[in-house]
């Protein structure tokens, strides 16, 4: 797991085995399995609460890595509810969100993950992956 500060081009979406969770399930993390879109190798995702990813920002300030039109015609992110604002102008079901780098166990493919994780309502804390991109990094 890791955080990316090169320019990127994504290529495709990673088959995901789950990507919803809630309360119990994400304790003490959340697991799931995508496939290598070049291998076809299942790959294992452990997400920590409060321990893994970086904020999504860093993705889109200034473009530095993907822009924020990209994250949003990709359908990664949309653009958060003006009532909480204060999270950052592109969340994931309107919760804080965050992204990680991951490669493939057998080629090595790089994989950009997103997810959210909060209290959706009292009592039901969701973690959500938008999903799993290849990608690979430009010059």
């Amino acid at each position: 797991m890791y955080s990316i500060s090169k320019k990127i081009k994504l290529i495709r979406q990673a088959a995901l085995a789950k990507n919803h969770f809630s309360n119990d399930e994400i304790v003490p993390a959340a697991v799931t399995q995508f496939i290598c879109c070049d291998c076809g190798q299942e790959n294992s995702v452990k997400i920590f609460p409060y321990e893994s990813g970086f904020p999504i920002f860093q993705i889109y300030n200034e473009d530095k890595v993907l822009s924020r039109n990209e994250l949003l015609e990709n359908k990664i992110v949309t653009e958060t509810s003006r009532r909480i604002s204060y999270l950052g102008e592109l969340t994931v079901n309107d919760l804080p969100t965050l992204y990680f780098g991951t490669d493939c166990q057998n080629c090595y493919s790089k994989y950009f993950c997103v997810f959210s994780y909060g209290e959706w309502q009292p009592g039901l804390t969701l973690l959500k992956i938008s999903g799993v991109w290849e990608y690979e990094e430009l010059e």
